[in-house]
Order: C-alpha cells, then sequence, then structure tokens
C-alpha cells in the first residue's frame, strides 16, 4: 500500500469542485488502496480557510470531519518540538513559510510521500507532488 501524506490544500481542494485540483484530490481520498495521513497543523488551515475565504463556518465540521477520518486511516501527525525545529530549518533552506515546511518534515519523519496542491512553494521545488500525478 502506497502511504502519503496530505497538506491542507489537498483536502481543501477535495472540498471544493471549482478549484483545479478538485477531482483528482478527491479521487485520492476515496482510494482504499492508498493510506493517507496528514499533519494536525491541517485542523487548523482547514478552518481557517473555510471560515476567513470562503466566509462558509458551516463546512468546519464536514472538513474535521475528513481530518478525523485520515487519523483512523494513516494517522494525524503531531507537530512536536522535534519536527518544528526541523520545519524550521527547511524553511530556511528552501525559503517557505514554516507552516509549509512542517509538512516537509512531516512526511520525511514518517516516510510518506507528500502530496500538496501549491505549486509555487512545495511542487515547484521538488518537496510535493500534485494529486493529479497520483492518479494517472
Amino acid at each position: 500500500m502506497t502511504a502519503l501524506l496530505f497538506d491542507a490544500s489537498v483536502l481543501l481542494a477535495a472540498a471544493d469542485p471549482e478549484d483545479d485540483h478538485h477531482e483528482p484530490s478527491r479521487s485520492i481520498l476515496e482510494d482504499d488502496d492508498l493510506v493517507v495521513a496528514t499533519l494536525d497543523l491541517a485542523r487548523y488551515e482547514v478552518a481557517n480557510v473555510a471560515v476567513r475565504a470562503w466566509r462558509a463556518p458551516a463546512l468546519v465540521v464536514p472538513l474535521l470531519a475528513v481530518i478525523d477520518r485520515l487519523a483512523d486511516d494513516g494517522g494525524v501527525v503531531l507537530s512536536a518540538g522535534s519536527l518544528l525545529g526541523e520545519a524550521a530549518a527547511l524553511s530556511e533552506r528552501h525559503e517557505i513559510s514554516v507552516y509549509d515546511a512542517a509538512y516537509v518534515a512531516a512526511a520525511t519523519a514518517t516516510g510518506q510521500a507528500l502530496v500538496s496542491c501549491d505549486e509555487r512553494d512545495l511542487v515547484s521545488k521538488g518537496l510535493a507532488s500534485l494529486p493529479a500525478g497520483l492518479t494517472d
């Protein structure tokens, strides 16, 4: 079984039919042959987008339910001190936010492949793969 770690952008794309990455993100989430995890930070990120960007606070609970399902599948990685220390170093090295670097550090620590829709900061730097690249 393939083990993947999703950042929040994939979870959000799967919930947003207007997102360019919606179909492949949704497809991966529904694939029983994949073990999928995320970082605990994703809870805050999806809630923030639902409330602030989408102006849809009613979507917070369903988005968090997806993360809870991941917790039962591949898990939710805790952003503990050592992981955040590595994230800080990765942030400096790759000139990305500590938030993005935390997903990179979590994927490295767990041996999972990072999947993201963040083409500018993660995919273009070879730190993550797009969801579409996994469904081709």
